[in-house]
């Protein structure tokens, strides 16, 4: 049976989208092909009745922590961080907006001019109402990323599944582009990930999913069309739990 005959297995999912997932093969800023590509793809799988939740980040604009790292003071680098992931959200927006979907932008500071405040029950209703919802700001406090935003955001709405959009197909034992020898995991579990020091996501984003019992998957997002073979059932990736 075709993708279309069958029934997507999650209702509800949280999509992790890192800011350089939106940089193509450019050095800095938002490529319209790539942003237009994972536009499509959200709006049919949108289009398909599935509840989408985005938390985006910010790298490919600016990183707080890098310059912290020089001496910038670390709040105001993360808050200049947060801003980078409210650009990212409103051109993922616009992009989404243009394939017909309807979109929210829910920023975790205030930003009354540009989009809604984040408030919890105001972000099922929009799922519910089959709006694609997306998480700006990361949490809204420094010192935070946006992959424990992406935790907390997936917890908070009731999220079947977590996923972690990526620059290669899985979870690896080493850096997969610097150690030819290293292995790709199709499972692991949250022990696994924090015992071994596996490059997932920060720890505290790891625990609470370990905590609330969010399954995550992480992927590769540059492979045109494992968005929607994930959410159909198809084993791509790597399955934490």
């Amino acid at each position: 049976m075709s993708e279309t005959e069958n029934q997507p297995v999650y209702k509800r999912v949280l999509l992790k989208l890192s800011g350089e997932a939106l940089m193509g093969d450019a050095d800095y800023g938002i490529e319209p092909e790539v942003i237009f590509r994972f536009a499509k793809e959200i709006s049919e799988l949108n289009a398909q009745g599935v509840e989408l939740g985005i938390v985006i980040g910010g790298g490919n604009i600016f990183r707080g922590a890098g310059l912290a790292a020089s001496g910038m003071d670390r709040v105001s680098g993360d808050h200049m961080g947060m801003l980078a992931t409210v650009l990212n959200a409103l051109a993922l927006q616009d992009a989404l907006e243009r394939q017909g979907t309807y979109c929210r932008v829910m920023s975790a500071i205030r930003i009354n001019e540009v989009c809604e405040d984040y408030l919890r029950r105001r972000a099922i209703r929009h799922l519910e109402k089959g709006r694609v919802v997306i998480f700006a700001a990361g949490t809204g406090n420094p010192f935070f990323t946006t992959d424990s935003a992406a935790s907390l955001r997936a917890v908070e709405i009731g999220a079947d599944l977590m996923l972690k959009a990526t620059q290669v197909d899985g979870v690896y034992s080493a850096d997969p582009k610097k150690d030819p020898d290293a292995v790709r995991y199709s499972e692991l579990t949250y022990d696994e990930v924090i015992n071994n020091r596996l490059a997932v996501m920060d720890t505290t984003a790891v625990v609470m999913c370990q905590e609330q019992k969010m399954p995550l998957r992480v992927f590769d997002v540059h492979k045109t069309g494992n968005l929607t073979k994930i959410i159909y059932g198809e084993d791509i990736g790597t399955l934490v739990r």
